[in-house]
């Protein structure tokens, strides 16, 4: 070959050589730099794992910002999903907490998981010191372990509470996956309603077998041509046949006068009554039924008008009035009196009278409930006066107080508030 060709062959293939070997060069250089790139993005990523947050999520570059921003929507979604929940939690738990009923979260082993303020007084736990709890640790009542181990929760079990007097009814509800929620419902007064409802029953009718036999007795007996009955005879009968059915009829309107009164809470004829002459009033109803066999005083400091019913205050102080002349022996002294104790009204009997023993004190309003049966039947009461004077006062904001000691009398007060006593002296009412 020409030396001449040689010598350009060889300085071709010499620059061929050179332009692959710059190509390889600037590819090595750019691949360097991208290895380098996604290092220091992948490091930032690592060191963000190491405490993640929306925040502080980097914010990279090229295909790493579009991966980082769907990442960082991501987050920002799970996050907002997570505070929702968090929010429905705990309106639950507050929910929970503020429920009249105690709530008890059990798992399938029947281990306490949660249970609400209410739960923790009835059953005397605490939320966290008794958190995996079995339920049969706090309630120990035989009747709930045999409730459990039926395991037929369709009715509820009641019990009395064993950290206090309450009576609880408990139900088992089964919810979720093999969980239960057991629900505790105080019930004490549906329990002592119910108890007063079948007294009250029991009570009514044994008031109204006496008179009823009596009547029943004597409607045979004169009926009954066989038997001869003289016309005193005749007379003593029905004026005993009377004296029965009068006393039917006081219980019936006692009965009707306190369903009147529960049938409303604050009463509907309101006025303002000037107290002097209204215990005036009392007082002659008094010397009339004591028939000058007491003596029957008024002392009245600091004339007022009273607003209430006229009717229904009537009712109670009459009551208390009847009661003074009744359990007081003839010669004795009974004492009507007003007076203003600060801005309070106070409207008392006072009575020289048999007493009551400070143990009867705070049953004297219950229905029925007498001191001596035989004496308050005796003298034609019905045990139910003392009920209506309750309720009455109630009704106007007021109270009954009561003091007594047996053998040397008693003193009724019905307290009435400042906001329904009206001094009709303008110094008093300065004053």
């Amino acid at each position: 070959m020409n030396p001449a060709w040689s010598s350009a062959l060889a300085l071709g293939l010499a620059a061929v050589a050179a332009g692959f070997f710059w190509h390889w060069a600037a590819a090595a250089v750019l691949l360097a730099l991208g290895v380098a790139f996604h290092t220091a993005q992948l490091a930032a990523f690592l060191r963000w794992l190491r405490q993640p947050s929306v925040d502080t999520l980097p914010a990279g570059s090229g295909i790493w910002e579009e991966a980082l921003a769907a990442l960082h929507h991501h987050l920002k979604g799970r996050n907002q999903e997570r505070a929702r929940l968090a929010d429905a939690l705990e309106r639950f738990r507050a929910a929970g907490r503020a429920l009249p009923d105690g709530v008890v979260i059990l798992d399938r082993e029947y281990r306490m998981e949660w249970c609400n303020p209410t739960a923790e007084r009835h059953f005397g736990i605490d939320a966290r010191r008794d958190l995996g709890q079995p339920v049969t640790n706090f309630v120990r009542h035989p009747d709930f372990v045999s409730y459990l181990a039926q395991a037929d929760f369709r009715e509820p079990v009641s019990l009395h509470s064993p950290r206090s007097d309450a009576v609880l009814q408990l139900r088992l509800i089964e919810f979720g996956e093999e969980r239960k929620l057991l629900n505790s419902r105080d019930i004490t007064a549906q329990e002592r309603l119910e108890t007063m409802r079948r007294d009250f029953v029991a009570n009514v009718s044994h008031e109204l077998k006496t008179p009823v036999t009596v009547l029943s007795g004597f409607v045979e007996t004169l009926g009954d041509e066989s038997i001869e009955i003289s016309g005193a005879q005749r007379k003593r009968y029905l004026a005993l046949m009377g004296e029965q059915a009068r006393r039917m009829q006081r219980l019936i309107e006692d009965l009707l006068t306190l369903s009147a009164l529960e049938s409303s809470t604050a009463p509907e004829d309101e006025q303002a009554i000037e107290v002097q002459p209204f215990v005036d009033k009392l007082a002659e109803e008094a010397r009339a039924l004591s028939g000058n066999r007491h003596k029957v005083g008024v002392r009245v400091a600091g004339n007022c008008r009273l607003a209430g019913s006229a009717k229904e205050l009537h009712s109670a102080f009459s009551n208390l009035v009847s009661n003074a002349v009744r359990y007081t022996p003839e010669g004795g002294a009974v004492t009507l009196f007003w007076r203003l104790e600060g801005a309070r009204g106070v409207f008392g009997v006072e009575d020289t009278g048999i007493g009551v023993e400070p143990r009867h004190i705070p049953r004297l309003t219950e229905r029925f409930y007498r001191v001596d049966q035989g004496r308050s039947r005796d003298t034609g009461g019905t045990g139910l006066g003392l009920a209506i004077v309750k309720h009455v006062l109630t009704r106007h904001q007021a109270s009954l107080e009561v003091e007594s000691e047996p053998g040397k009398g008693s003193v009724f007060r019905a307290v009435f508030p400042a906001q329904r006593v009206t001094p009709l002296d303008p110094a008093k009412a300065a004053a």
